[in-house]
């Protein structure tokens, strides 16, 4: 029995196999369609892919374009392929924009970039896009089902471009170029004023005001001491239970100690 289911399956991947081969050589393009749509319908996306590509032109703009388009669209991203799939899911909303599949094409075409989005520490080109094409989304859908999630990507994307923009200015502190990190930091607030990473970058803008008075030459010292307490300032003002507090804290004793120096002149 057990042979005899073997034989049987074996006979039917083998029959899968070779209409599959038949299709990608033959020059009808119905029957291409057919072994494609079996292909995606069995999650064979990468075969579908190899049909889709062939057919895909024949029937751009036909009534059944749109079916292969979406089908097309989807093995892309199915398959992780993106960029492909980005450009699919903007064509059948750019050929197509009465089919009731737009919406969905246009949220994954724009997510498709979400997907392609690197690391905060490279280039963010792909995010930038995925922002512009994910709000044009939300301005065009306000009240579709993706809205909320489409949010949140937003949310996302746009913290990981702050953390960029965090990390670009917290590197002169790390590198103890003090004058350019307090600069930098200064930036980063004023263009990010709701930034989850403000109270970080309060912080390392205390420490390098901190480290620049205390190294610094003695008619320099006072004003750049006065200007570390302000920093110290800023910083407690906008939490006052930081988790930099004990550290700030101990900071802040020594810069009053040192500008007793001059209050005693």
């Amino acid at each position: 029995m057990n042979k005899l289911i073997y034989v049987f399956l074996l006979s039917v991947i083998l029959t899968s196999c070779s209409e599959y081969q038949r299709a990608l050589k033959s020059e009808d393009v119905a029957l291409k369609l057919k072994a494609a749509e079996n292909k995606y319908e069995a999650g064979k996306y990468n075969k579908a892919i190899r049909l889709f590509e062939q057919i895909s032109p024949a029937y751009r703009g036909k009534p059944e374009g749109e079916k292969v388009t979406y089908m097309f669209a989807q093995s892309y991203y199915k398959t992780e392929q993106f960029y492909l799939a980005g450009y699919q899911f903007e064509s059948l909303a750019s050929m197509y924009p009465k089919s009731d599949k737009v919406e969905e094409a246009s949220f994954l075409g724009a997510k498709s970039f979400y997907e392609l989005s690197p690391v905060y520490t490279l280039d963010q080109v792909d995010t930038d896009k995925a922002i512009t094409k994910m709000q044009n989304f939300i301005n065009k859908y306000p009240d579709s089902k993706h809205a909320a999630d489409a949010n949140a990507i937003i949310k996302e994307l746009r913290e990981k471009l702050e953390k960029k923009a965090f990390e670009i200015a917290r590197q002169y502190n790390t590198i103890s170029d003090y004058k350019a990190a307090i600069k930098a930091l200064d930036n980063f607030i004023a263009d990010y004023p709701g930034t989850p990473f403000k109270e970080k970058a309060l912080y390392y803008k205390f420490d390098s005001s901190y480290q620049l008075a205390i190294n610094s030459v003695p008619s320099k010292m006072e004003e750049r001491l006065n200007a570390a307490k302000t920093a110290y300032s800023a910083l407690i003002k906008f939490n006052s239970s930081t988790e930099y507090k004990e550290k700030a804290d101990e900071m802040l004793a020594r810069i009053d100690k040192d500008l007793q120096q001059f209050q005693n002149k």
